[in-house]
């Protein structure tokens, strides 16, 4: 009977244990807060899929980046682009680009937030976007310029809501934009880590 009293406690030990390590994997997962005039938008992100980009953004939200951006681009059934440009539509400066991730990274479905770029597939900075539907043929397909897709780095976890409200502003020309930029500015107020 001792026997099988260890065995099972021994048994117990190993689930609390791995029980233990799975919530401290889930905990170590960033979680990012933008507070924006049109409500709040909570992202988690998610490191072991797209170490680079996640260690860029976060350098990008505690250097202040995002402070006082607005969302330049929006289109309807899409996405919702931000982090490039200040109320006045004045570019914000940036660090170097980063690698791609694409092909490692989490799908573009409804509610991740990925990562901006130019043609060059390698030429992500700040600018982002968040996914307000499935888009998969943003996703990485092949190494080649029109093959490597968008690196999805985290997903919303709260806001989702205020994310499609963002999603259908009547949009127009504004600044530099001829098309798809909000009428009524949708402004960041800050971007934040939350628990820092």
């Amino acid at each position: 009977m001792s026997f099988l009293r260890a065995v099972l406690v021994g048994c117990l030990v190993v689930f609390v244990m791995a029980a233990a390590t799975d919530g401290e994997a889930q905990e170590s997962k960033p979680q990012v807060m933008f507070k924006t005039n049109m409500g709040d938008i909570i992202v988690e992100l998610e490191p072991k899929a797209a170490p680079l980009t996640v260690e860029n953004f976060l350098r990008y939200v505690r250097d202040g980046q995002y402070n006082g951006t607005v969302f330049h681009r929006v289109i309807k059934d899409f996405m919702i682009q931000g982090g490039g440009f200040d109320r006045s539509y004045q570019k914000k400066e940036i660090r170097g680009p980063i690698r791609n991730e694409a092909d490692r990274a989490l799908s573009n479905n409804r509610g991740t937030i990925a990562m901006a770029r130019t043609n060059d597939p390698h030429s992500a900075t700040a600018q982002f976007f968040i996914n307000t539907k499935d888009n998969d043929f943003l996703n990485h397909t092949a190494k080649d310029e029109r093959g490597w897709g968008y690196t999805a780095f985290g997903r919303v976890v709260k806001g989702m809501i205020i994310a499609n409200r963002i999603g259908r502003v009547p949009t127009g020309s504004a600044g530099p934009f001829g098309q798809d930029a909000p009428q009524t500015p949708v402004i960041i107020e800050s971007a934040t880590v939350v628990g820092e």
